[in-house]
């Protein structure tokens, strides 16, 4: 490969990145995500977790305990979720912070279920409300999520399409 070529792939992969930001006529599409317990954990495994979450680690665990909108005795995955959610956002969305010995991952789906809101990567409950997945923040209005989950698709495909053409004509 010449070195013109590296060069229009490096822009490529840079233009990619900058449509990532999907900064649109002041629109600035933000993925949420949210620190979930991973589905083929070992119930014993999150127990240790949310106690090591609660204790040492600092999470908030009230909304866990007999009363709260999250406590289900029945479900450890659940509460993990909610425990190990509130650790990441707590720790500054690192990477590490969502890990608890593997059992842990980051998604985008939104796990909220009922009365228990998981607060998002985004800045968590609006009015009561969690936003959906992906979401369109507007700028002009203050940075009040307005829902697009279906740019993300578009945005996707289109730079998808750019670099097949483009790698096409390499």
């Amino acid at each position: 490969m010449t070195l013109s070529r590296l060069s229009l792939v490096a822009a490529t992969a840079a233009m990619l990145m900058v449509v990532a930001t999907a900064q649109i006529g002041g629109q600035v599409l933000q993925v949420e995500l949210w620190c979930v317990a991973k589905n083929n954990a070992e119930d014993s495994s999150l127990q240790t977790a949310i106690e090591w979450a609660c204790g040492q680690g600092g999470a908030d665990c009230g909304p866990i305990q007999q009363g709260g909108p999250c406590n289900d005795p029945t479900d450890v995955q659940k509460m993990a979720s909610f425990v190990f959610n509130n650790y990441y956002l707590k720790n500054g969305e690192a990477d590490e912070a969502c890990n608890f010995n593997n059992n842990a991952a980051l998604t985008s789906l939104n796990p909220s279920q009922g009365t228990c809101k998981y607060p998002s990567s985004k800045g968590g409950v609006n009015n009561g409300r969690v936003a959906d997945d992906t979401s369109i923040t507007d700028m002009s209005r203050g940075g009040r999520p307005v829902s697009r989950s279906w740019i993300l698709t578009f945005i996707c495909f289109g730079s998808l399409l750019t670099m097949t053409r483009i790698i096409h004509h390499l």
